[in-house]
């Protein structure tokens, strides 16, 4: 028996028939399954919480972007009697990238279905730090804080990111709310904390990102080196870089080669702890987690069971 969560509104809408074409061909194999649509934010965590109630191993099947990968994580009750299944459909689709899920869904439903190879995923979680109470997230792929979370909490409610991606043009929704986030980001300054080693001052940053694969944000390579098997995460801090220089450096987070410039750094721990002077948006695989001025993130070791080929 397979389990589908399915995202709806994925892609502005083209998860419905997205799903109306792998339906079919479920009946056509035959297959058993239940599906269930998500309606609004928050239904794929309540569906993955109602699914993994009892103690019995089950498969996990999601269609839709990285926003619902990460509340159908969140919502697993036990995440080590689950076998997460993957059909992407967002407008991101960075952990498909990373994992060399196709974006073919008919190929990707034969994988699900046929699996070759299942990996052990690391996963992070992050930790907020609300007037003394601790809230606790899962990411599959990263978090950060400062303008990254910006851009992600601006294009989360973008009427131009539906409409761009229907011609599959949505990287133009990002680019366009990155130069807006860009030139009102505040001047902020944090210290970081990369495991118990002495602590770094950032005088001036303009976000910290920290990953546990290699692409966010719709293909930018911010953290080449992230591994996730290696119980490791990755993080790119970038500071003291004036802002009329970011539009050309930026591009080259597509291909990784942001690193060789001054005023960014890359660090590789088990934990990062983030305190600014002032609370500054946090995003968790590209959902809001609100504004904070301190963070901790962890890696967890080999959490989920994951199909990839």
């Amino acid at each position: 028996m397979y389990y589908f969560i399915i995202n709806p509104h994925a892609c502005s809408g083209r998860g419905f028939s997205i799903w109306k074409e792998i339906e079919k061909d479920l009946k056509e194999k035959t297959v058993s399954y239940r599906h269930y649509f998500t309606r609004q934010t928050g239904d794929a965590g309540k569906y993955a919480d109602k699914l993994t109630a009892g103690r019995k191993k089950i498969t996990l099947v999601i269609l839709g972007g990285d926003g619902t990968v990460n509340e159908v994580l969140n919502g697993i009750r036990d995440l080590s009697l689950v076998t997460l299944g993957y059909i992407p459909a967002g407008s991101s689709n960075d952990l498909a990238r990373d994992l060399g899920v196709s974006r073919n869904i008919h190929q990707a439903l034969n994988t699900v279905l046929h699996p070759t190879q299942t990996v052990l995923m690391d996963l992070g979680e992050l930790i907020c730090f609300d007037n003394g109470f601790l809230r606790k997230k899962r990411f599959a792929v990263s978090c950060g804080i400062g303008f990254d979370a910006g851009v992600c909490h601006e294009a989360l409610h973008s009427r131009m990111k539906d409409a761009l991606n229907r011609f599959h043009l949505g990287k133009l929704t990002y680019l366009g709310i990155a130069l807006k986030q860009l030139i009102k980001a505040p001047k902020a300054e944090c210290i970081i904390y990369p495991d118990s080693t002495a602590p770094v001052k950032l005088a001036r940053f303009l976000f910290v990102t920290v990953m546990v694969h290699r692409y966010e944000g719709g293909g930018f390579k911010f953290c080449p080196d992230a591994d996730y098997a290696d119980g490791l995460i990755n993080t790119c801090a970038v500071g003291n870089i004036p802002k009329w220089k970011i539009p050309f450096i930026l591009p080259s987070g597509f291909t990784g080669n942001h690193l060789r410039y001054k005023g960014i750094q890359a660090y590789r721990s088990r934990s990062m702890r983030i305190v600014s002077d002032q609370k500054l948006p946090v995003h968790c695989d590209g959902e809001s987690c609100g504004f904070h001025n301190e963070i901790l993130v962890t890696c967890k070791k080999e959490q989920i069971h994951m199909i990839i080929g």
